[in-house]
């Protein structure tokens, strides 16, 4: 047996079986870079996956962490709480300035509810799946306090979403790729409708409130088709992030879809795990849709990467619910309320309020946006740019009038990402595939720290549309870009070799 300190390559495993040669190793972290072992900096333009809020490297969230370290390491959330649960629990509930009364975090067996208290138990999650997956348990068990024998079991979700890579979360996700190998698995209990990609689903000549009212529609003819009694929920992202690319809905679409829900008196659970704590310019996407969840996931920019958590915030009718049963959520696990975490998110949130970065998010977003639009609109396989606040998405397509998809024996997003890493580019871009329908379509995410200046904006645009340009100069040139159905772009006839054009 080799040390505690020795490396063998070969026992790592994250994705791949076979080696793990293709992953560089990070050796510190210090604003918007990454160090490498192998003296390269690399420009985070993604924060990893929309974690990394204020930047690699943050001494005040360093401290804060050690800080409790010092005073308690781990104490089980059924029978204590910390300070620090509580302070984040108040800290969140205040920022919906009362819409969301409690911050939901989870415990299970405890008397969660003591008059007066807005912390139930902060949830530390490793990931967001796991909190939309006690959004759903929150949402059932809602039913069930009220009747014991309500018919109610069934979520409605939407096209394209992805919420998490448990089983559950699988389940009311869309995210095809990472979902085939386990359909055996998953409940049948979910459907789905369209969501509200005004870029690919709006029809020619269809006006936003036609195409909202059809979405809408939509939705009341699935509740109608499933039994309206039996809909605990409609679940959705309210920017969608991961599989469609950053795709905001039309104003007035969430208001339609919530009048759906209440007509049928089904909750509105909100996933902002990926889009919400600020990424968009508001502390909570929903702020700009104007229509405030009964369930709301978060977590990423939560705590920012200092350490993993995710949460719940809920609302008073839920709550009241849970009071008219036996008053305690069914839900629990060994990490909850793990005080680093709890520790590191208020430090993360306490940042972000005192410095503005709100503030940032919303002007550097809008110069983001604005320099995107200008350097690459007029490229003939950038099919569309969009974005709000630092989240903004690229996709690509084989023709800008149809919108035809490229090819997927391309492999455009792992191109893209894979490119970024090589010396000479050195920048980290989240890219994915399926914006499409689900398997076709390439886009790229950005998401960069809150902290970010006009200099570093500038900067990633110009790495961007450097990694680009050398994607398609080396598939064949612009003009021939083969599309999803193997025509070529601009050209009578092609050559294919290994999916390329030439």
């Amino acid at each position: 047996m080799g040390s505690i300190t020795e490396t063998r390559s070969e026992a790592y495993l994250y994705k791949h079986a076979h080696s793990n040669d293709s992953y560089l190793t990070v050796e510190a972290g210090s604003g918007l870079y990454l160090k490498l072992s192998d003296g390269r900096e690399i420009l985070d333009a993604t924060g990893g996956a929309a974690v990394s809020a204020i930047g690699h490297g943050n001494k005040r969230v360093q401290k804060a962490i050690v800080a409790q370290l010092e005073q308690v390491e781990y104490c089980y959330p059924g029978f204590f709480k910390t300070a620090c649960a509580q302070q984040l629990a108040d800290h969140l509930v205040k920022s919906t300035n009362g819409k969301m009364v409690r911050a939901a975090f989870l415990g299970s067996g405890m008397k969660l509810l003591s008059k007066g208290a807005r912390y139930i138990d902060i949830s530390n999650r490793t990931v967001g799946s796991e909190a939309m997956e006690a959004a759903m348990k929150l949402a059932r068990q809602y039913f069930l306090e009220l009747s014991a024998e309500t018919p109610r079991y069934r979520f409605i979700a939407r096209e394209g979403s992805w919420h998490g890579a448990t089983i559950g979360t699988l389940a009311i996700g869309d995210f095809k790729a990472r979902k085939w190998p386990f359909e055996a698995l998953l409940s049948d209990n979910i459907s789905r409708v369209s969501a509200c990609n005004p870029y690919r689903g709006m029809k020619t000549g269809e006006t936003s409130t036609d195409y909202i009212s059809r979405l809408a529609q939509e939705l009341e003819d699935e509740f109608q088709r499933v039994g309206p009694d039996t809909v605990c929920a409609f679940i959705a992202e309210p920017m969608v992030g991961t599989t469609l690319g950053c795709v905001t809905a039309l104003p007035g679409y969430f208001q339609a879809i919530r009048d759906v829900c209440d007509r049928h008196g089904a909750l509105l659970i909100f996933d902002e795990v990926m889009c919400g704590m600020g990424r968009t310019g508001t502390l909570h996407a929903w702020e700009q849709e104007g229509v405030v969840p009964d369930i709301q996931a978060i977590g990423k920019a939560l705590g920012a990467g200092y350490a993993p958590i995710s949460a719940l915030l809920v609302n008073e009718r839920v709550i009241a619910g849970l009071k008219q049963g036996g008053g305690d959520f069914s839900h629990g696990q060994t990490y909850q309320s793990y005080p680093a975490s709890c520790a590191a998110a208020l430090e993360v949130q306490k940042i972000v309020e005192e410095e503005d970065l709100l503030a940032n998010v919303r002007r550097m977003g809008h110069y983001l946006g604005s320099l995107l639009h200008d350097r690459l609109d007029s490229h003939p396989n950038v099919g569309n740019i969009r974005g709000r606040g630092l989240f903004w998405a690229i996709e690509f397509v084989a023709d800008k009038i149809s919108k035809t998809p490229l090819d997927s024996r391309l492999g455009v997003a792992k191109r893209l990402s894979s490119t970024g890493l090589k010396e000479g580019y050195d920048i980290s871009l989240f890219s994915a595939s399926g914006s499409a329908d689900g398997w076709h379509g390439d886009h790229v995410l950005l998401a960069p720290p809150y902290t970010i200046s006009a200099n570093d904006v500038e900067e990633i645009v110009k790495r961007v549309c450097r990694v680009i340009e050398t994607i398609f100069d080396d598939l064949g040139g612009k003009s021939k870009i083969i599309n999803g159905y193997g025509k070529a772009n601009g050209c009578d006839s092609v050559e294919v070799v290994n999916g390329v054009g030439h």
